[in-house]
């Protein structure tokens, strides 16, 4: 899998989303990670989006689409409602500076709730549906 040196582009898209909409009417962008630094997120709310990377990768490894010439295998999304799925990208979440969710605890962002345990993340949106990460395995639902 091949992790992109530059600067965290889907981050500095949405500062300079956040920085020419203004703060009062325009998109939150908020970035955190488990405290392993394994996962990273990122939550957009112009729409309501979060996007998780998990740097081991997930396992077991998802076959990659012929369409997808970039990453794949490491990123899940989801909107507010609405089934979770894999992310082509070319880009990553995995920010070393984002808040860390304390293992025990949930941060909740929009419509997303997501809580880190010593055994992996999960997320879900307000339809239920979302994903558990680890570096053992993943699901989807």
């Amino acid at each position: 899998m091949r992790r992109l040196p530059r600067v965290l582009s889907l981050l500095a898209v949405a500062v300079a989303a956040t920085a020419s909409t203004g703060s009062a009417h325009g998109t939150k962008f908020v970035a955190f990670k488990t405290p392993s630094g394994n996962i990273g997120c990122i939550y957009s709310s112009g729409p309501d989006y979060l996007r998780c990377d998990i740097r081991s990768g997930l396992r077991p490894k998802p076959p990659q689409p012929q369409s997808c010439g970039e990453d794949y295998g490491d990123s899940v999304s989801m909107n507010r409602a609405g089934r979770a799925r894999l992310v082509c990208h070319g880009d990553t979440t995995l920010d070393p500076r984002a808040r860390a969710v304390a293992y025990g605890t949930s941060i909740v962002i929009g419509p997303f709730r997501c809580t880190s345990r010593t055994t992996g993340l999960t997320c879900q949106n307000a339809s239920r549906h979302g994903w558990f990460l680890s570096r053992e395995s993943y699901r989807l639902f």
